[in-house]
């Protein structure tokens, strides 16, 4: 893709986020609390239909702790997950998503909510997986936004006792520049209110908001969780790349490129249809059945 195209992406979606918070008064005018953590009727019954987001499954010897999938920005819990979800199922899981951050009137595109009230949200749904399941702990994986959400979970709403590892694909973990495109904000008078009144999620992915700053004061990790960050060079969304990664004990952050360099997957595609990442997402989830991760997994 040339340059000057793939800049035009975090443009777009600026102008995207701009647009929603502008429109997003005439849907939101009444506050309103944030739905409860559920999948909504037609993407559960697609989801289970695909072998996810089935509470009649058992967590097996093999792979113990059920998975959780969180989605990211303008996603759901289905669209999210329709490469990665089936292929965890068919490697043993026992595998759930949610809807988070929904907005009054706003159908299928999710994850706008404040994000600390989407952690509440995330925490009700693992109590609802562990309680179904029976297993004592589950593993989170997100994608943008929802790799980096479940840390405010295991840091304040105490997820620590009950999430084995995070895996974030692409996640934002100490907000975004969007190729330096946030600095033109505030040239743009009311822009900034307008994302925190009505699109909260957006205001608080900024690098530098408060969200993000309490989030990681003290540092970015807890104890007692096994953290791995998969990010891609040509992430256009959150930038610069490596501000996805994390400091901390049991901490490991992959760029994918250093283990395929063919691998030209962007910010979407790494969380939708990347086998080479979702390869190491495998190995995260299952380290002592780990095997090496390079251009070949992508037929694995």
């Amino acid at each position: 893709m040339l340059p000057w195209k793939r800049a035009l992406r975090p443009l777009a979606a600026l102008l995207l986020a701009v647009s929603v918070a502008t429109t997003a008064p005439a849907v939101a005018a009444t506050p309103a609390a944030p739905p409860t953590a559920v999948t909504a009727p037609a993407p559960a019954s697609a989801a289970a239909s695909s072998g996810w987001n089935d509470f009649s499954c058992k967590p097996s010897a093999a792979h113990p702790r059920p998975i959780v999938l969180v989605h990211g920005t303008f996603a759901n819990s289905v669209d999210n997950w329709l490469g990665l979800a089936p292929y965890l199922v068919n490697r043993g899981y026992c595998v759930f998503s949610l809807d988070y951050g929904q907005l009054p009137g706003v159908p299928f595109f999710h994850g706008l909510g404040p994000i600390d009230k989407s952690a509440e949200q995330l925490s009700a749904y693992v109590d609802r997986v562990l309680a179904a399941t029976g297993a004592s702990k589950t593993d989170i994986v997100g994608h943008s936004q929802g790799g980096m959400m479940p840390r405010h979970y295991l840091k304040f709403l105490g997820g620590a006792q009950k999430v084995n590892a995070l895996v974030g694909l692409a996640p934002d973990n100490h907000g975004t520049t969007l190729l330096g495109l946030t600095n033109l904000l505030p040239h743009f008078p009311g822009a900034e209110d307008l994302l925190s009144e009505n699109t909260p999620a957006l205001a608080d992915q900024i690098a530098g908001s408060p969200f993000l700053t309490r989030l990681n004061e003290g540092g970015d990790t807890v104890p007692g969780v096994k953290y791995t960050v998969i990010a891609t060079r040509y992430d256009q969304v959150v930038t610069p790349y490596r501000s996805q990664f994390l400091s901390g004990s049991d901490v490991r952050n992959v760029t994918l490129q250093d283990l395929c360099a063919l691998d030209v997957s962007e910010h979407l595609a790494i969380g939708l249809i990347d086998r080479i990442a979702f390869h190491e997402v495998a190995n995260a989830l299952d380290p002592a059945r780990a095997t090496p991760t390079t251009c070949a997994s992508v037929v694995g």
